[in-house]
């Protein structure tokens, strides 16, 4: 087995919130080798974007973040901000959810591509940074006759590509794609995620792609690690989850997804909870069919399984009757009012 690429201990991420301190991630740990994809999937407010930037070292002024994170050797919380300035790009790079909204509509693509590498290749002259962009455009199916247009220009795709390209420019070890495929229509996402496995495939970065969408897990990830409420609740092989999920979240999660057999709708009841106040124990227990006291009384333990890994207290053994005693509906309505 090769060293991890990046590999991140209980890690916590706090916003500054006019009610209080917002816990969008509390404890999240996993680790990525050369060439290997984790899908990071969960509902909208989950912490999953949150968790991307703040490895990048990304959140904004007001926030903090603690734990460890150990990128190719070095621990990057600990460094400074011009030395994480210059790992981001070479080392790390994200690829962003909104390319319209993150490229400059006054710069033309080329001034893109030369403000990246100037700022980390000062050496390289301007005919090589040409040919450094023109080769990653190049891969990425978009013609040479196109570098000096501006992003309006382009459609939502193209967009994306250019943003893939701009990523890969420096070579990354460590990619984090959040929602690469978000409003593309279906033909659009299917060549994303052809160029994403074009990319493991000749570079071998380790990719943590964030996303909702459990099909594309499916397709393009090693692994996936399910998050809720800023914790990872379930993490595996996507076979192996996908195939025998053991966080009742996972389940439904599962359950929810559309497919040719689909003959009911199916959905999660409620919502995620407010981060500033989150349920006790288990995170999960106000929506959860298979609520017991004990889920509102303790944060469940982590349980491994062969190759899988969930955070639930269904799965633990030595709980006394009373711990097992499942909620009434309306006790659960009371824990998540508490």
């Amino acid at each position: 087995m090769t060293a991890p690429v990046v590999d991140v201990h209980d890690v916590r991420v706090w916003y500054a919130g006019p009610n209080g301190p917002v816990q969008a991630v509390d404890g999240v740990t996993f680790a990525l080798r050369p060439g290997e994809v984790l899908g990071l999937v969960g509902e909208s407010g989950c912490g999953k974007s949150t968790l991307g930037r703040g490895l990048m070292g990304l959140v904004p002024r007001g926030a903090a973040i603690d734990g460890d994170v150990e990128f190719d050797g070095r621990h990057l919380l600990g460094l400074s901000k011009k030395e994480r300035e210059k790992i981001r790009g070479p080392g790390m790079a994200l690829i962003f959810q909104e390319p319209m909204t993150r490229l400059d509509p006054l710069m033309k693509i080329s001034d893109h591509f030369t403000e990246v590498l100037h700022v980390h290749e000062p050496k390289l002259s301007k005919s090589e940074m040409r040919d450094r962009a023109l080769d990653a455009l190049r891969s990425l199916g978009i013609p040479p006759t196109r570098y000096d247009n501006y992003p309006h220009e382009f459609s939502g795709g193209m967009r994306q590509r250019i943003m893939i390209a701009l990523a890969l420019a420096l070579r990354p070890k460590f990619i984090i794609a959040d929602e690469p495929t978000t409003a593309l229509d279906v033909l659009v996402e299917a060549q994303i995620l052809n160029i994403l496995a074009d990319i493991r495939q000749t570079y071998a970065p380790a990719i943590l792609l964030i996303t909702h969408n459990l099909g594309i897990v499916a397709e393009a990830c090693d692994r996936v690690a399910v998050m809720y409420a800023g914790r990872i609740v379930e993490q595996g092989p996507v076979r192996d989850v996908f195939a025998k999920p053991r966080h009742p979240y996972t389940q439904a999660l599962l359950r929810s997804t559309i497919s040719l057999k689909t003959q009911e709708l199916n959905s999660i009841a409620g919502a995620p909870p407010d981060l500033v106040r989150p349920p006790t124990g288990c995170r999960f227990h106000p929506r959860c069919a298979h609520a017991m006291q004990v889920c509102v009384d303790k944060l469940p333990p982590l349980i491994v399984e062969g190759v899988q890994q969930a955070e639930c207290w269904l799965l633990a053994s030595g709980l006394s009757e009373a711990q097992r005693r499942p909620l009434q509906r309306e006790e659960v309505s009371v824990a998540d009012e508490a």
